[in-house]
């Protein structure tokens, strides 16, 4: 389980920007009930209940379902994980995912389960990252390597998909159609002492490598990371997401 509040202040910061073009679809369709597959700490159902819009919220993480559930009473809060959602064919008007698909451990399938569980006409929005220019996470992976500290990354199954028009063709292979797929770059800016510390704190299956080391090893990948961020610590590090869009 990872810790809630620490990805609050860390990842779910960075990925908050793809919260407002994700629901773009939803806000436009005044879609009435919308599924926030793999939450995380709610920052796309907070935006869509803002909008009005009713919604569902999934993940497995339970530590995450619980801080959803208690800042977001209005919210129906679910645990589930892709390709397996408890929900009736057609339930949902609209579908968003932030950076949710690139961790699932079959893409196909877990579009498949996207696709049955939208209504006719009904919309969908993904977001993963650019793994390439992804350097608020790569100074982390870095560092640890610099460290020399032993590392098997856990597999990701997304990566033979992560192109624009490898992600599309699995889209329409799925059932869906209207498909297009924008790339989005910003700086996150972040002060780099606080950025290492949610990080590590968060855990999750990349880094959580780093806070299971002895204590000099940690401070030695810290050292390393502290040179690493060194040039991003003014205008933010660098980073790309790609966001899909489509019908069913």
């Amino acid at each position: 389980m990872s810790n809630a509040e620490a990805y609050e202040r860390g990842f779910a910061r960075l990925s908050a920007h793809t919260v407002a073009p994700l629901l773009a679809q939803a806000r436009e369709t005044r879609a009435p009930r919308l599924l926030d597959v793999g939450c995380g700490t709610g920052v796309v159902t907070a935006a869509a209940l803002a909008l009005g819009i009713e919604v569902t919220a999934v993940d497995p993480d339970p530590g995450m379902l619980e801080l959803v559930a208690r800042r977001h009473p209005h919210a129906t809060v679910r645990a589930a994980a892709l390709p397996d959602l408890p929900f009736a064919d057609e339930a949902f008007d609209a579908i968003a995912g932030n950076f949710v698909i690139n961790h699932v451990p079959d893409t196909a399938a877990a579009l498949g389960e996207l696709h049955r569980v939208l209504r006719p006409g009904g919309t969908i929005a993904l977001s993963w990252w650019k793994s390439d220019e992804m350097t608020a996470t790569s100074v982390l992976a870095d560092a640890i390597a610099a460290a020399g500290v032993p590392y098997d990354p856990p597999p990701r199954p997304f990566t033979a998909h992560d192109t624009p028009p490898r992600f599309t063709a699995l889209l329409r292979a799925a059932g869906f159609r209207k498909t297009a797929v924008d790339t989005l770059r910003w700086r996150h800016r972040a002060d780099p002492g606080s950025w290492w510390d949610d990080i590590v704190q968060a855990g999750g299956p990349r880094f959580a490598v780093i806070s299971r080391q002895p204590r000099e090893t940690v401070e030695r990948v810290k050292a390393h990371y502290a040179r690493l961020a060194a040039p991003y610590a003014l205008e933010g590090f660098p980073v790309c997401a790609h966001l899909a869009r489509a019908a069913r």
